[in-house]
């Protein structure tokens, strides 16, 4: 039974049979680097910075160090600026796997858990004449075992069972065996030849209760030694596991404990001696034997018994899968892996139930109870005969184990901020990137409007691979802008146009030199690229005006930085801009500030200007979306007049909205030829002239004498 009504009232209830395929993941920016934890190579969607330490984390320690990686400053610049929505993913070298969850314990039998046992001796004929009857009494249920003619034995019904006559002791416990062992009623015999050997079916505490009689008016009696009468010796033990959890997190940090276990894993205000920020703890209460639930709780792993940081909380778990609140249905029990078709990689998800849970899904439970609650009100049972009670998880915590993969090095080895070099970014190379990029070319599933790689500059040749991947990543999306990274820190202006003259694309753009940026998380100012700030910047621009406006200038190019890496004067600019770098430079008063918008575009064109790439970018994504409706439709005037009636009013509030001079668009028997419809294509065209930027202002001003005449 899925639920159990107790009170009178009126219950109202829901079934959802819609089933709406979620639509691509659509967020502002997305971006790609190491995090603290996290899923490895799966974009995840965060949609605040609190939101992204929790799945991700921040700071980390090395060699007694603080640290923080790019990501997660970028990640805070990003939302402080405006920024609405991300999606992050992370990249590490070498495998990582998840942590599972210490054993969630039920009370059935387990490697250090004892059995109650008893030992009954046959006497005086006992079980030899018709009518004899043993009794075994398991959770105030009393089973009867009635001796019977063996040629006229009446058809069994629980919890009364026939037993063929014996002619001897021996003969007896043969049958009796043979009986008790198939019937399941939570206790199992062995034959001892004069005597029956009985033990409980699970172990723990709650086979000492079980009782073991004679029935009345028995022809005989049974002598016992001192654990006849009932059951005992039984001791609670490990248990075998209710259920598992997994991390969807992966990498050691997520290991609370050092082995499959909590014990001695504690300090005596019962907070973990490894735990921390960055895992996890669960918690199983409010345990109900009647109704067959329980809640769990998920825990930070730097909390104690009487400061519990509370994650997430379940209430009214089941076992039962036919339950609504069957666990695997109420958290979720999908994850993830790859595969990879006609050399693209795509995300396949595992598992029947979407996860509710950030932090867990379930990875198996070990001991369902289908139908707890059985139509006549008792509790059902399971192949072994042992009440669902049984089965349900015992109260109690624990943390998570098992889980490998570090991307942290314990000795300070790795490089981060200023330090980061050709052969180490943060512990990366390009190289570690390549599995992610291709993941996110699949336009179907992620949608996003800029992208970053911070800690990825092309000067290096181990990073190059990774911009050169991400420009083709953004290009072959054609509806994402990359901003990207040239050259180190403390690089000079020679080698960051060098640089710059080796890429060729208006789908990224470039930014120089270094800033200082404040870390909310390690409390000091830290030099950071361009990149790690400019997504922020392009977050506001879009916020107060539209894409198609330049991310630049003091009004909308202002970085929330310290200082620069050095104050480029005029000169410098226009080096920069002339070699299609856009400077960040510091005015008196007003701090640093983004002050160009060229892309990476050799060729003089519209499209050397980000702000008209980000507007056909705009534009393509609206006007895609309105085709892909069209495609199956008639060929028709109708189906013509319905693209012209939605796309037209668009192009219009664009053009309201300063970001074309003009436009017009076609699709009529002009471009949709009776041979264009006999090959099933319906043409459209689209003419532009995007508004441009006023990147030169020109004063002129003349002296005249006095006395003279202004015209006006």
């Amino acid at each position: 039974m899925a639920e159990q009504i107790v009170s009178p009232g009126v219950f109202q209830r829901e079934t959802d049979q819609s089933f709406i395929t979620p639509a691509p993941v659509e967020v502002g920016a997305a971006i790609v680097g190491p995090t603290v934890k996290g899923p490895v190579e799966r974009p995840t969607v965060v949609t605040s910075f609190a939101d992204y330490k929790n799945k991700f984390g921040t700071t980390f320690v090395s060699a007694s160090e603080n640290l923080e990686f790019f990501t997660s400053i970028a990640v805070q610049k990003y939302f402080a600026n405006g920024g609405n929505s991300m999606l992050v993913t992370r990249v590490a070298s070498g495998s990582h796997t998840s942590a599972a969850s210490t054993d969630i314990k039920s009370n059935i039998d387990g490697s250090s858990a004892a059995k109650a046992i008893g030992q009954l001796t046959f006497a005086n004929n006992f079980f030899e004449d018709e009518g004899d009857e043993l009794q075994i009494t398991v959770d105030s249920t009393e089973f009867r075992f009635i001796a019977s003619d063996p040629t006229a034995i009446p058809a069994d019904n629980s919890p009364i069972f026939f037993v063929a006559t014996g002619s001897d002791a021996e003969t007896a416990i043969d049958a009796l065996v043979t009986k008790i062992n198939a019937s399941s009623v939570g206790v199992t015999v062995n034959d001892g030849a004069t005597f029956l050997g009985i033990s409980a079916s699970i172990a723990g505490t709650a086979g000492n209760s079980i009782a073991i009689q004679t029935g009345s008016g028995t022809s005989g009696d049974i002598t016992s030694n001192v654990t006849a009468a009932a059951l005992t010796g039984g001791t609670d033990g490990s248990g075998v596991k209710s259920f598992t959890l997994k991390t969807i997190g992966q990498g050691i940090t997520l290991n609370g404990t050092s082995g499959t276990s909590d014990a001695g894993e504690h300090f005596s205000d019962g907070s973990l001696k490894s735990g921390s920020i960055d895992n996890l703890r669960w918690e199983v209460s409010g345990v109900n034997t009647t109704a067959g639930t329980f809640n769990l709780t998920i825990r930070r792993g730097d909390d104690n018994t009487k400061n519990k940081i509370i994650l997430e909380t379940y209430i009214g778990c089941s076992l039962d899968p036919k339950s609504d609140n069957f666990i695997s249905k109420l958290i979720g029990d999908q994850f993830t892996d790859t595969v990879t078709e006609e050399g693209q990689t795509f995300i396949r998800v595992q598992g029947e139930h979407a996860n509710r849970s950030k932090f867990v899904y379930v990875h198996s439970v070990d001991l369902q109870t289908p139908d707890y609650l059985l139509n006549n009100g008792s509790q059902g049972k399971d192949v072994n005969g042992i009440f669902y009670k049984h089965s349900l998880p015992a109260a109690g915590s624990g943390s998570f184990a098992g889980a490998t993969g570090a991307n942290i090095p314990t000795d300070r080895t790795l490089k981060t901020f200023k330090d980061i070099s050709s052969t180490d970014s943060q512990g990366l190379l390009g190289s570690d990137y390549t599995k992610a990029l291709n993941i996110l070319k699949n336009t179907d599933e992620y949608r996003f409007a800029t992208f970053a790689i911070p800690g990825m500059f092309n000067e290096a040749t181990n990073h190059s691979t990774a911009v050169a991947s991400a420009i083709e990543l953004c290009e072959g999306r054609g509806d994402a802008f990359y901003i990207a990274d040239l050259v180190g820190y403390n690089a000079t202006l020679t080698t960051v146009t060098d640089e710059a003259a080796e890429l060729n694309t208006n789908f990224a753009g470039a930014y120089w030199p270094w800033v200082q940026v404040p870390s909310t998380e390690l409390g000091k100012n830290v030099f950071c690229p361009a990149s790690v700030v400019m997504q922020g910047v392009y977050a506001a621009n879009d916020r107060d005006a539209a894409p198609w406006f330049a991310p630049a200038g003091l009004n909308r190019g202002g970085l929330p930085v310290v200082r620069t890496e050095f104050k480029l004067n005029q000169k410098v600019r226009d080096t920069l801009y002339d070699n299609k770098v856009n400077p960040i430079a510091t005015f008196p008063n007003v701090g640093p500030v983004a002050y160009g918008q060229k892309t990476l575009q050799t060729k003089a064109s519209a499209l050397d200007r980000i702000n008209v790439r980000r507007l056909l970018i705009s534009l393509k994504n609206f006007i895609g979306d309105t085709s892909k409706t069209l495609v199956f439709e008639q060929n028709t005037t109708v189906t013509r007049n319905r693209f012209l009636n939605a796309v037209t009013p668009f192009l219009e509030s664009v053009q309201q909205r300063q970001g074309l001079f003009a436009f017009r668009v076609v699709m009529d028997e002009s471009n949709n030829t009776a041979e264009a419809i006999d090959r099933n294509q319906l043409v459209g065209q689209i003419f532009l002239q995007p508004t441009k930027t006023a990147e030169f202002i020109i004063l002129d001003y003349t002296i005249q004498p006095t006395g003279a005449t202004f015209n006006d």
